[in-house]
């Protein structure tokens, strides 16, 4: 598996330090006592959360909502929520943690019907990459762990075809190794 890395982008260390200090500022954000609801986007986000809920010191709600936009290594274009029903969260402080910032129709779709649909008090969002391209103003992250070049990357959850997300570090896969 890992033969079909072409390069490390983010060591399992490198990722770990950022956490700390992400964890530190969402800590600092919101400690006023009051719970938060961290709502993951599955299935990329699962590492991510982990490590980042164990650093924050506050009272949490952990949810889940099931979405998706790729298929092997591009986007279909359309997010397709995989439950009918958004997780409850009504005039609670809402928090979506992602995986990967890619082309923003994820998050976007996503805070929209949060927005729409869920009645949360505060709406903010939190991703461990976004590429280095042109991402629509409306589809920004509030927490941002770290800026990547627009490549395929795999690992630390990232997936291709529902492989590598259990690799430690991000990585880019090589190109004979795509679908």
């Amino acid at each position: 598996m890992h033969d079909d890395i072409e390069a490390v982008l983010l060591s399992e260390a490198a990722i770990h330090r950022r956490l700390d200090e992400l964890a530190r500022r969402i800590t600092a954000d919101y400690d006023d006592g009051q719970p938060l609801s961290v709502v993951a986007l599955l299935n990329g986000s699962i590492p991510f959360l982990a490590d980042l809920l164990r650093r924050i010191p506050l009272p949490l709600r952990v949810e889940s909502l099931r979405v998706s936009s790729y298929q092997g290594r591009a986007s279909r274009g359309t997010v397709r929520f995989h439950e009918p029903a958004l997780p409850e969260v009504c005039g609670r402080r809402v928090l979506l943690v992602d995986d990967i910032l890619d082309t923003g129709e994820t998050l976007r779709a996503v805070q929209e019907r949060f927005t729409a649909e869920a009645g949360a008090s505060d709406l903010r969002t939190c991703v461990l990459l976004r590429k280095e391209r042109q991402i629509p103003p409306r589809a920004q992250a509030d927490y941002v762990a770290f800026s990547i070049p627009d490549r395929f990357v795999v690992g630390y959850g990232l997936d291709c075809d529902g492989l590598y997300r259990n690799l430690p570090y991000i990585g880019v896969l090589r190109e004979e190794r795509a679908p």
